[in-house]
């Protein structure tokens, strides 16, 4: 079985840089059209140039539920129907959950849980009138295992799973399928911010060994992983070859939470 990707249009969320940015680039590689959507138009931009003809870059704002509307609207009647829509786009922000903000609370769920709702709402409603499509969502690892200084953004991805399946059971039934990939530690913007600058082989080699002091397992496959091995798990969930999976939550971390 092919992949049944080549041809097919893509929305893509958070593409600017990290995994966003690899999964544009694995879905191009299989020959899709891509609307590359970033907050940054400029990072998209760039990445465009990158990729030529078959990558549009437009700026997006999740959390601005008539700016998707549009967007999405936008596509379908420039470029065609969508086929494949992956939500990539979050943020974090790490705080102990005693000194943790209302506005970080807030910012962190508009971004990783509502902005999931108003792309996949957006796409879904027209997939499901046309009878297929597919939807993937990127989350983590810390959405299934509680982490120290993680509250907001564990919950926030919590919520983005659970969603993902209840809309993947709605749809099931009109030929939607709806997945999401659950990353564990992946070398992007993000997991450098977390580590002190100008240390990043040591905290790295600290990720893969394990904290005991945090409660953190290490990585039993003995790496971090790169962008284009999420982005790889993500295209393979869009494709034909997962025509009879839905409502998976598929586990990218070495092993790092021995799937607890």
């Amino acid at each position: 079985m092919t992949s049944g990707i080549a041809g097919r249009l893509a929305l893509v969320t958070g593409a600017g840089r990290g995994i966003g940015a690899a999964v544009v680039a694995a879905l191009a590689a299989e020959g899709a059209r891509v609307v590359a959507t970033d907050l940054s138009g400029e990072d998209v931009e760039t990445l465009a140039k990158e990729h030529g003809e078959r990558v549009t870059a437009r700026p997006l704002d999740v959390t601005d539920a008539g700016a998707v509307e549009a967007l999405v609207a936008e596509t379908e009647d420039a470029l065609g129907p969508l086929d494949i829509a992956v939500n990539v786009a979050g943020i974090l922000r790490s705080s102990d959950v005693v000194d943790l903000t209302d506005e970080d609370w807030a910012a962190t769920f508009a971004v990783n849980a509502t902005g999931v709702f108003h792309v996949s709402r957006a796409v879904a409603r027209r997939m499901a009138a046309r009878g297929s499509g597919s939807v993937v969502t990127v989350a983590s690892n810390a959405a299934g295992v509680p982490r120290a200084g993680m509250a907001a953004y564990a919950a926030s991805k919590a919520a983005a799973v659970m969603f993902t399946k209840c809309l993947g059971l709605e749809v099931a039934g009109r030929g939607v399928r709806c997945n999401t990939v659950s990353p564990g530690s992946t070398l992007t913007a993000m997991q450098r911010s977390l580590w002190p600058a100008g240390d990043e082989g040591a905290a790295a080699a600290r990720v893969i060994a394990g904290d005991l002091g945090s409660y953190r397992t290490g990585i039993p496959l003995g790496r971090i992983a790169d962008p284009s091995d999420i982005a790889d798990a993500v295209v393979f969930l869009a494709s034909d070859r997962a025509r009879h999976i839905t409502m998976h939550d598929l586990y990218v971390d070495g092993g790092a939470t021995l799937r607890a």
